[in-house]
Parts: C-alpha cells; structure tokens; sequence
C-alpha cells in the first residue's frame, strides 16, 4: 500500500509539475531557451553551467527551471517541449527511461541512447562532460573501520542488521535497488526507507540510516568521513553525464550546438565532486562557483 500510494504521489507530481512549467516562449521571447535541472545541488550546478555557457557564447537568453524533478519529470518535460535542455546520466536514460537492460560498455551506451533517442523523442544526446556519476552505496566512515568493509559483499553480512535509506527512484528502478538486491542478495532488517535526497546523509550520519544510496560525485562524502562500498560486481551500468537538447531548438538556434560542444570533456569527477563540495560544504552561491570554474577552464569565448 505504501509503495502504491508512493506511485500515486509521484504521478500526480510529475503531471503537476509539467503543467506548471512555463511553455516554450520562443515564438514570442526570440532566443529563450529553456534549461532544466533535476532536484538535487550537482544538478543544480550543471543546469547553471549549461546556462551561463549558452549566454556567453550566443546571443540567447535562458530561462532556468531549477528543482525540476527526477528524471521521469525531466523527460516528460523536455518531450512535451516544456524545457528545452537538460543534463542526463547515461545508465539512468537507458535502463529508466528507454527501460533496456543494463550494458558496461560506455561507448555502447552512448550510441543506443544517441539512436533511440534521436528517432523515437526527436532528441539529440550530445557529448560527455567528462564525468561519471554513478550510483554509490554508502556507509559510515566508522562501520567501515569496525567490520573491515570495503565492497558491498562485504557488507551484505551485516544489512540484515541494517536500515536502509534510499531515494524512491533507487528503490523503483530496475538499475536501482531491485537488480542490486537480486544480484548481491542484498537484504536488510526491513523494508529501506523511502527518502527525499537531500535528507540521507544527514540520517546516516544521525544513524537513523545505516546505508545509503548516494552519487559517487557527492561532495558530502569525503566531508563527512563516509565510505562508498566497491560494487565488486560491476552491477551498476555507466552514467556518463551527457546533455539532452531538442533537435527543433537546436535546428532554429544552430549556434546552441556548437556553444554546447564546447563543455565536453571539460569536469573530471574529482573536479565535479569539488563543486558540489563548495556548494554543499562552503554554501558558496551556484552562479559564482559556476563563472569562477568556467574561467578557469577558457569557457566561454565565442
């Protein structure tokens, strides 16, 4: 009953959330494009890369839509033509969205989902930024220390013991806690919690939570003395960070491709796992640590 009426709440908040975003203006706002960021702070600074690098390198103006949603919200956004662009893991597209099964080959990934995408939402996968994001599964720095566990079979002696704390995504999606389950025999003392997260570090560090599933890039972890378990059976596909752009918006603007282009390969992990720190950890503002990265990388020059 739980899980049913989780559904009905997210439904409901995706149907609710579409239809309050504003429409695509371009008919009358020429070069308003809007960019889009899913609701967590790596989002959140991605988004605000997108936009600041379309501005200084075009003439357009960007609407932002931080906080969207996940990535169900995301993507129904961006096919009905609400939101124009927005940044996408590359195992999430393919297992969440395309519901394909999970395959270890980057470059696979990236041509399955530059293919189905382009034919069946009329959508372009551009290039990497240069990071990835993967799921992690995360424990206390201490438990860590006092079990001597490293991997996530490691620890599957001790969740029976354990409460689990995960983000309703993770537990909904087959690349999520289902197949993990499945393929560690993973259990836990009893059903994991669903939570909101912005939330998890913060009970696993209050031991509300004894695992979390977290993003390998979180600036939290290492802030907080915590460990991401090795997922010693490559279950987890890869999660290239990739833009997703409307093909439409990208044939009336052509200069979009190119100012997007610029970014790829431009964020290694530990860079990415800095900015989220100076947000998360410094609270530095995002429109700031945004320009100061961009300069230091040459961003920017038309």
């Amino acid at each position: 009953m739980k899980r049913f009426l989780a559904f009905c709440f997210l439904t409901f908040a995706v149907l609710l959330l579409i239809a309050g975003c504003t429409p695509n203006s371009n008919s009358n706002n020429s070069g308003n494009i809007i960019v889009a960021s899913k609701d967590f702070t790596e989002q959140d600074i991605l988004g605000e890369l997108l936009a600041q690098q379309i501005e200084a390198t075009t003439n357009l103006k960007v609407a932002r839509r931080p906080r969207l949603g996940g990535s169900f919200v995301c993507h129904s956004a961006i096919t009905a033509g609400k939101i124009d662009a927005y940044i996408e893991y590359t195992g999430t597209a393919l297992t969440a969205i395309l519901k394909q099964k999970a395959v270890n080959d980057p470059k696979e990934v990236y041509e399955k989902l530059k293919q189905a995408y382009s034919q069946q939402f009329n959508l372009e996968v551009m290039p990497s930024l240069g990071f990835e994001n993967t799921f992690a599964m995360i424990i206390r720095g201490d438990d860590a220390k006092r079990y001597n566990i490293q991997t996530i079979t490691q620890a599957t002696q001790y969740t029976p013991q354990w409460r689990g704390g995960f983000g309703y995504e993770f537990l909904e999606r087959e690349d999520g806690f289902p197949g993990l389950a499945k393929a560690y025999d993973l259990r836990f003392a009893k059903s994991p919690q669903i939570m909101d997260l912005g939330l998890i570090y913060r009970a696993l560090v209050q031991k509300q939570v004894d695992m979390v599933a977290g993003n390998s890039t979180d600036g939290q972890i290492s802030r907080l003395g915590l460990l991401v378990l090795k997922d010693d059976k490559h279950y987890f596909p890869p999660y290239e960070t990739v833009p997703i752009v409307r093909q439409e918006i990208l044939k009336k603007y052509p200069e979009l491709r190119n100012a997007i282009a610029q970014l790829a390969g431009k964020i290694s992990a530990d860079e990415m796992r800095q900015l989220n720190y100076l947000v998360e950890g410094e609270l530095r503002d995002i429109k700031d640590v945004v320009q100061e990265f961009r300069k230091s990388k040459g961003l920017g020059l038309s």
